[in-house]
């Protein structure tokens, strides 16, 4: 027996992911993963923990100077950020 519409297995996922209401999610994960390759090696070895909730970016840092330097570019880091997703993901940036 054939159907009469095929699609491909592409297709068919990004199909599943609108339906379950994924698509926000999978760009946070992939926002947090590109942590590093944003903000460089420098900072990102002194960053504890990254996590996203409610569109606020959460960043634990153990240095202040690290902190500091992150506060006067956060506006831009935030621009940067969405861009890299093509959405507004993030609406602010809390340092910690």
């Amino acid at each position: 027996m054939r159907r009469s519409r095929t699609i491909s297995l592409a297709e068919a996922m990004k199909d599943y992911i609108r339906e379950m209401n994924l698509e926000g999610k999978l760009l946070e994960v992939n926002l947090i993963n590109s942590w590093e390759e944003m903000v460089g090696k420098a900072i990102a070895s002194r960053t504890s923990k990254v996590y996203i909730r409610d569109h606020v970016l959460y960043v634990h840092l153990t240095s202040s100077v690290a902190r500091n330097e992150l506060m006067m570019l956060r506006e831009a880091l935030r621009e940067k950020l969405n861009e890299r997703s093509g959405k507004e993901v993030i609406r602010e940036i809390v340092l910690r």
